[in-house]
């Protein structure tokens, strides 16, 4: 990790750059497959599964023999794991659903808004180095309380044709209705325009490589929704001399090893412990069986100081880390002064894996910058809000000269003729009484 000591404020744009490893011919790939599998819907997945993932595939969807003969393959202990895991992110995620609130703006009219949930839903757990399970977890709990209809995964099979036991195992806990083996761009399109085993949904949610990414942004161009902008997975370590080496390390280490184009930063306030950090680095490095993986995450990834503390900050918040470990004395008071972030872990103690797994927060959060303007998946990320109002008698009559006015103004004689209709029908009525 290259060191830069109290950068300058113009080098701060080429600072905060992530990785750029896409192809140049990446977007004409993925169209290339959303045109197969448009016109040879499960042909065409069936015939990318033995292209991609080696494996020849009579039936696309995961039925009730699979699925439990997956389940019965999960250990007992990774079975106990999963489950807790899932309490907290049930137990978290539920207390975000809000009662409906009706509000009076004024005598005789009120408005509320009530969250509705998405019928169909897509979610993409990827399954080949790093089958992620816990995506399941964090994708389908939210999901299901917001009351989604349908949850169909999809996920790339192995090379007998299986999709990992845990990612059935917690497709089942957490009321997946369809499992689907299809992965890459191929399980998006399928998602996106449907194929006969496959519905089309309204949403799309999940993380994975370039060609996962690239094309979820491609369908979110054709109408159809998706989580949050996400690439290759980031951390940020704010320390000082109070943290302890081999802690943060570790934390650094535990995002290289997700992918090589992943970045990993490291703010300091002086060079006290970097020594020590790097050590532990190398230490760690040689035992870890994504050794290489890390080893080229850590080739763009970078460790800076600044001798101000408000400096530190703001570029921090310039930054906008996916992950940010703030495992300074006073974190709890830094972590406050945090505007952009996905996801903050607070103190020594507070490992960015627990997050990614069982704390109950959600681990799918916008990268690149995004956490400037986006939020993480949350279960308001499942429903769409519909607004409601209703106006009494007294309620047009209080409100419908303000509308006449603004609609007047606007030139809009038709808007002010609807309310103007209805406040002389009233007037004729009480006359008549």
């Amino acid at each position: 990790m290259k060191v830069y000591n109290n950068p300058p404020r113009s080098t701060w744009n080429t600072l905060t750059q992530r990785p750029e490893l896409e192809l140049d011919y990446l977007e004409s790939s993925v169209r290339n497959i959303f045109n197969r599998v448009r016109q040879s819907g499960d042909q065409a997945l069936k015939e990318f599964a033995a292209q991609f993932d080696k494996a020849e595939l009579t039936s696309l969807m995961v039925d009730e023999a699979e699925l439990k003969e997956g389940i019965e393959l999960v250990s007992k202990d990774l079975k106990k794991a999963i489950n807790q895991a899932a309490d907290n992110i049930e137990k978290f995620h539920r207390a975000q659903l809000r009662k409906v609130k009706i509000i009076e703006t004024m005598p005789g009219i009120t408005c509320w808004r009530k969250g509705v949930p998405i019928e169909k839903v897509g979610i993409y757990i990827p399954g080949g180095t790093a089958p992620l399970f816990s995506t399941v977890l964090m994708l389908a709990i939210p999901a299901r309380i917001a009351g989604c209809a349908e949850i169909i995964l999809c996920s790339p099979p192995d090379q007998s044709g299986k999709i990992n036991p845990a990612i059935l195992y917690a497709a089942h806990l957490t009321g997946v209705t369809r499992i689907c083996k299809a992965g890459g761009a191929q399980a998006i399109g399928a998602l996106a325009y449907g194929t006969e085993s496959i519905p089309r949904v309204s949403k799309i949610f999940g993380p994975g490589n370039q060609y996962v990414t690239k094309a979820k942004q491609l369908v979110s161009q054709e109408g159809i929704a998706i989580d949050l902008p996400a690439g290759p997975s980031e951390v940020l370590v704010w320390a000082d001399d109070s943290s302890i080496p081999s802690f943060i390390a570790a934390d650094l280490l535990s995002q290289a090893e997700h992918g090589a184009d992943s970045q990993v930063m490291l703010v300091l306030p002086n060079e006290n412990i970097l020594t020590s950090i790097q050590t532990e680095l190398s230490r760690q490095l040689n035992s870890l069986p994504r050794k290489s993986i890390a080893e080229q995450a850590l080739q763009h990834s970078r460790i800076v100081i600044f001798d101000s503390e408000s400096e530190a900050e703001e570029f921090i918040n310039e930054y906008a880390p996916e992950h940010l470990i703030i495992a300074t004395q006073n974190a709890r008071e830094q972590a406050e002064k945090i505007t952009n972030a996905g996801s903050v872990f607070i103190g020594s103690y507070s490992p960015e894996s627990i997050g990614d797994y069982a704390s109950g927060t959600n681990h799918t959060l916008p990268t690149n910058g995004y956490a400037k303007a986006y939020a993480g998946v949350s279960v308001e990320s499942f429903l769409k809000y519909i607004t409601f109002q209703e106006v009494s008698e007294e309620g047009i009559r209080n409100i419908g000269p303000v509308v006449e006015k603004m609609a007047e103004a606007e030139l809009l004689e038709a808007h002010k003729q609807a309310v103007s209709i209805r406040l002389n029908y009233l007037d004729k009525m009480s006359k008549n009484i």
